[in-house]
């Protein structure tokens, strides 16, 4: 099993790094108040499943929750973030409201894509959330285009784009990696690897098994960082936005994380040990934020007891939403097909 624990730095770089963001009290109180509606509230909907009130695909994102937080935390609201199939912890994280979220796993027509994605394929204009993508890789290249868009407009805003372990397989990353360092794109690449792709481990797919290490082919900085621990995500995912921000290109992450969950909710998990798993979840990323909190006393008990109690009527009132919302109309499947109004080929 591959360890979380103390990764290394190998690429160097010789160009100055941007300073470390003071963490704060507030930070972490807002991080385990995150991480736990995104824990609940997949919680619930996996329960909803099993009563096949969601139907279709549902990729529960439990264990790597610090990944989404720490990356929502340390971007700018304008910066633009793009994921794979496993997104429902980055929309919640990235302001996203659970009723929303809930609705789009309903299929209703209030879901944030307006029940015609389901639950890959999450999408906020508002909130800058470009997608859940269900093709495999596909959301790498893009990624690149839409840091592509930042840069050519001269926002100084940046994109984050994040695929799995198995996605990085995809000869597309590396058409990517090398445009994006040769335009010098302001993108931050993240791989989210929980070692097993769908079933199958990084060790029996690759020979790189330290994925970070692909970016040296390009001369592109890259580290790994424990993905299980909010704080060290938080400050990687800053230090490396900066870094594209300043005009000096991509930077790559490998994010070492764990999800808790079977590839989807048909996986029957037998690629993996009981004993890994209970491994990991001693690692579990919203005790170690809670840990920290009790620690320096940030909060006391009465404190975590009173999130718990909130997040359980934000999650609950989410279904009754989901579940009173209508479903959309026939008409919705020729809305937001093509952007002009009057597209000849389009008949009533």
């Amino acid at each position: 099993m591959s360890s979380v624990k103390a990764p290394k730095q190998v690429k160097k770089t010789t160009k100055k790094k941007p300073a470390a963001k003071k963490i704060t009290k507030s930070m972490y109180l807002e991080w385990f108040e995150s991480m736990l509606l995104q824990r609940r509230f997949e919680e619930k909907a996996g329960m909803l499943y099993g009563q096949q009130k969601i139907r279709g695909f549902l990729h529960l994102y439990i264990g790597q929750e610090a990944v989404s937080t720490g990356i929502v935390a340390a971007l700018q609201d304008e910066d633009k973030i793009m994921t794979a199939y496993r997104d429902h912890g980055f929309a919640l994280a990235r302001g996203i409201t659970a009723n929303a979220c809930m609705a789009e796993l309903f299929g209703k027509k209030t879901g944030c894509s307006k029940g015609k994605g389901g639950s890959m394929h999450f999408f906020s204009k508002e909130h800058n959330f470009v997608g859940g993508h269900g093709i495999v890789g596909a959301q790498i290249p893009m990624g690149a285009g839409l840091a592509f868009a930042e840069k050519y407009n001269k926002t100084g805003n940046v994109a984050v784009c994040l695929f799995g372990d198995g996605a990085a397989r995809q000869g597309a990353l590396h058409e990517t990696f090398n445009m994006a360092m040769t335009w010098k794109l302001p993108v931050v690449f993240v791989c989210e690897n929980n070692h097993y792709a769908m079933g199958t481990s990084v060790e029996r797919t690759s020979n790189v098994q330290d994925i970070f290490t692909l970016a040296e082919a390009y001369d592109m900085p890259s580290a790994p960082i424990d993905g299980m621990d909010c704080e060290a995500m938080f400050k990687a995912i800053y230090e490396a936005a900066e870094w594209a921000r300043g005009g000096n290109g991509p930077y790559f992450i490998e994010a070492k994380t764990y999800r808790y969950k079977g590839h989807s909710m048909s996986d029957p998990q037998k690629y993996r040990t009981k004993n890994e798993v209970a491994e990991y979840k001693d690692q579990d990323p919203i005790e170690q934020v809670k840990a920290t909190i009790v620690k320096k006393k940030y909060a006391s008990s009465k404190w975590f007891e009173e999130i718990e109690a909130k997040i359980k009527t934000i999650v609950d009132e989410s279904v009754k939403f989901a579940e009173e919302s209508p479903y959309p109309t026939a008409d919705e499947l020729f809305e937001d097909v093509y952007i002009q109004a009057d597209y000849p080929y389009i008949k009533d």
